[in-house]
């Protein structure tokens, strides 16, 4: 039987195939890269053998997912947990029989929610195993590896998921990349989750954002223009990133639109070059 094998460098699960394809079209992508070792591919029964999840309580109704030892980029999925089902953003690579248990035992999954292509991982084992439909904006279609009938393209500038959570296309980093909104989190102040379509920073006060992370290309001004415009009328306390430690967890807002200004002054020159003249850098923010 055909086996959907798992492509080692960016973890996306392909469709099923008798033999491995000669390369993954997500890493052949320019945002995207092809090591030197060569491309590898690995299946779910392979990645089981060395590998499991594990869950941590980012904050009240927010369960981060992330499967250790580290494989292919690491990121780790969030599960909201709403009055109205489940919402699960984003996938790793990794599903597994215990990672079924415990999800089932917490509800399962109303839907998922795919901030883009390079957070697909297994999405589909995910989508069949709850019964859940995988909403992905449709500016994305060529990108799906594994088409798959749970899928639910959708179109626009934003959709509604169960419990009030909203999806925004924001483009930039692809043009269907879409941020999630969840107005409840945060006591009630909102937060945006955001996978690296708006990636925080190593100085969790800022905020940046590249057409490519591993082979450093910058999005132009129009492309950073349409986030902070899509998200102009949003409210939100705090930013999830797309790792563990990706977070904003004060005034993420500000820092967002101090952030979008601070890039807009780089890549237009207008960017300060001396200590005496830093440019716009957000001020530290308060707890």
């Amino acid at each position: 039987m055909p086996t959907p094998l798992i492509c080692v460098t960016c973890g996306v699960q392909q469709g099923p195939t008798e033999t491995p394809p000669a390369a993954c079209p997500i890493c052949l992508d320019e945002r995207q890269y092809v090591p030197a070792s060569g491309q590898r591919w690995t299946s779910m029964a392979g990645l089981c053998q060395g590998h499991r999840n594990g869950f941590a309580a980012v904050e009240p109704g927010l369960l981060g997912i992330g499967t250790a030892p580290h494989f292919a980029i690491g990121q780790r999925p969030l599960l909201l947990r709403t009055s109205a089902g489940n919402v699960l953003w984003d996938c790793n690579s990794l599903f597994d029989a215990a990672t079924h248990e415990i999800i089932a035992a917490l509800g399962g999954v109303a839907a998922i929610a795919i901030s883009h292509p390079h957070f697909q991982g297994a999405m589909i084992e995910w989508a069949h195993a709850f019964d859940a439909p995988v909403y992905i904006h449709g500016a994305d279609r060529a990108y799906v590896m594994r088409p798959d009938p749970t899928i639910r393209f959708w179109s626009g500038d934003k959709c509604a998921l169960p419990g009030g959570v909203t999806l925004i296309n924001v483009g930039g980093h692809f043009e269907g990349a879409a941020v999630l909104h969840w107005g409840e989190a945060a006591e009630g102040r909102g937060a945006l989750l955001t996978a690296d379509v708006i990636s925080v920073a190593a100085d969790p006060h800022q905020v940046s954002f590249l057409r490519s992370f591993p082979n450093y290309l910058p999005l132009g001004p129009r492309a950073i223009e349409r986030i902070g415009a899509m998200l102009a009328d949003i409210s939100f306390e705090r930013i999830y990133g797309g790792w563990w430690h990706s977070i904003v967890p004060v005034h993420a807002k500000s820092v967002l639109d101090l952030s979008i200004l601070r890039y807009l002054d780089a890549i237009e020159g207008r960017y300060g070059s001396s200590a005496t003249d830093p440019g716009r850098i957000p001020p530290p923010a308060e707890s």
